[in-house]
């Protein structure tokens, strides 16, 4: 049988923190670190981050629908984030790092605002889940070296995930039941 594979966009700060979480899951093919939402074709990360170019930096993950559902990405999404937190993520501040799920399909849309109103209404957080959920827009993948970074440079990785405070925020927020 052939695998149904299938794309999904999350953007939820600096992406090399973002690629991790999936690239790990049974069904997942692939997670690609790139830019997205913004009017300039094929970025650069300077380009990105000097904020003229409207792009956020997120993650392209191509996944297998028979063995990981767009439901359970959307879950594994919110646990890397800061849903509260519309100005960036963590120590990464700005438009390019804002949290997004981008959807493709109205289906997606529903899936995706559904989940978000479930987070907002389960009292994990006592400020307002601000996570936007948009349209999908071009996905351009990023520059090599920021491709598979918690492999090339895991040192430098984890550092930056410890320093940033995402690391802390994930232990304290995001505890299994």
């Amino acid at each position: 049988m052939m695998a149904q594979l299938e794309k999904a966009v999350f953007a939820g700060g600096c992406f090399w923190c973002m690629v991790q979480p999936f690239d790990t899951k049974p069904g997942i093919h692939s997670v690609v670190s790139g830019y997205t939402g913004g009017h300039v074709e094929n970025p650069t990360y300077r380009q990105v981050t000097s904020g003229k170019t409207g792009h956020t930096e997120a993650v392209e993950i191509t996944y297998d629908s028979e063995k990981i559902t767009y439901r359970e990405l959307v879950e594994i999404y919110w646990k890397q984030t800061d849903p509260t937190d519309a100005g960036g993520q963590f120590a990464d501040r700005g438009d390019s790092y804002r949290p997004v799920i981008f959807y493709k399909t109205q289906e997606e849309k529903a899936e995706a605002e559904a989940s978000k109103k479930a987070l907002q209404d389960s009292g994990r957080f006592t400020d307002p889940v601000v996570t936007a959920i948009e349209e999908a827009k071009p996905f351009y993948p990023a520059e090599d070296y920021h491709q598979d970074f918690y492999k090339k440079e895991s040192a430098h990785y984890k550092r930056y995930s410890i320093g940033s405070g995402r690391a802390s925020f994930i232990s304290s927020h995001w505890q299994e039941d």
